[in-house]
């Protein structure tokens, strides 16, 4: 057990670590390419972090039979815009505000409101059909219909957000790379083996997390449905979590938020879309419960952007809803 968490905390630090890798070579990939924030955010950081824990679903449904496999898979999709709407958004507004009150960040929050909301709407559009597929027929045309509109949606997504680009940010510190090599930071084949260290990193690090954390909830004796549920999906969201917090700590705001929202879109496209085509995907009474959740904050912090100024307490609200959300779910499934 004691060396399980030893593992634990130099996992968590190796993540950091990578993570820092990733951020810094994305931003630097950014500049090479003269792209702006939002872009970086929400398209390059959101698809590089989000396609590891993409694979789980058609991993699970590989190798553990259709049944099992399905079950393990619809989990997974689900699970993650459920968490990243609430608890990622969430620890993103608490990091923001404890940088602040140590002094190592302005306070509040500016953002290139267009990006995030941009992102939200995409996301509440394609998530709303996701949830309204689960009532679609099984047979016919309908779902793989479905399937194939959702996928549809995030090259027009791409679109959209490369035909508003903004200016380019702001040039980040020297390529972490180009600090031993000296050949310069815009050098493509310095920042692309960065980036793929550092992704490669992250996923590697990411694994060992949920390997300690399922060995540790053996020794705690913690119930399957709390690890499944609370446990796996914080591991799987951590590179997210941490690139955001990160960025927050920089004041690069439009880049933290966007991984995040932009990361939101492309997990209700094609995660969900494979779910929709190659699943039954009868949603229960929690991964129904679950969608409402993430839609409903993703609504909340758009009405945020739209009528008022989003802050970071407004962001903090989310952990609260996971939490809630959380105890309902296991309460649904004990009863």
């Amino acid at each position: 057990m004691i060396l399980d968490l030893v593992i634990l905390v130099f996992t968590l630090i190796f993540i950091v670590f990578c993570s820092e890798l990733f951020t810094n070579g994305i931003e630097w990939l950014g500049q090479r390419l003269q792209l702006s924030e939002g872009v970086v955010g929400s398209v390059l950081a959101a698809v590089g972090t989000a396609l590891p824990e993409t694979l789980i679903p058609v991993v699970a449904l590989i190798f553990f039979g259709k049944q099992h496999g399905a079950e393990v898979g619809i989990g997974a999709i689900a699970g993650a815009p459920f968490m990243l709407s609430t608890l990622t958004f969430g620890l993103c507004g608490i990091s923001c505000l404890l940088f602040t009150r140590s002094g190592r960040r302005k306070p509040g929050l500016e953002i290139k409101k267009g990006v995030i909301k941009r992102d939200l709407r995409f996301f509440i559009a394609a998530y709303i059909l996701a949830m309204a597929a689960s009532f679609l027929p099984a047979q016919g045309y309908w779902r793989p219909a479905m399937a194939v509109l959702l996928v549809l949606i995030y090259p027009f997504y791409l679109w959209k957000s490369f035909a508003h680009e903004g200016e380019v940010g702001e040039e980040p510190e020297s390529l972490y790379l180009d600090r031993l090599l000296k050949l310069g930071s815009k050098r493509l084949r310095l920042i692309v083996p960065q980036i793929v260290l550092g992704l490669l990193g992250i996923s590697t690090g990411a694994y060992f997390f949920v390997e300690t954390i399922q060995n540790l909830s053996d020794d705690f004796h913690i119930p399957p449905l709390v690890l499944s549920l609370i446990i796996c999906p914080v591991a799987t969201e951590l590179p997210e979590k941490i690139n955001s917090v990160l960025w927050l700590r920089s004041n690069k705001d439009t880049l933290a938020l966007g991984n995040v929202s932009g990361a939101l879109v492309f997990q209700s496209c094609f995660p969900v879309a494979f779910g929709v085509a190659f699943t039954a995907w009868q949603l229960d009474t929690g991964t129904l419960l679950s969608g409402a959740v993430a839609i409903t904050a993703a609504t909340f912090y758009l009405l945020m952007l739209k009528f008022s100024r989003l802050q970071p307490w407004h962001l903090a609200i989310g952990s609260i809803a996971y939490a809630i959300t959380i105890a309902a779910i296991i309460h649904l499934d004990l009863t």
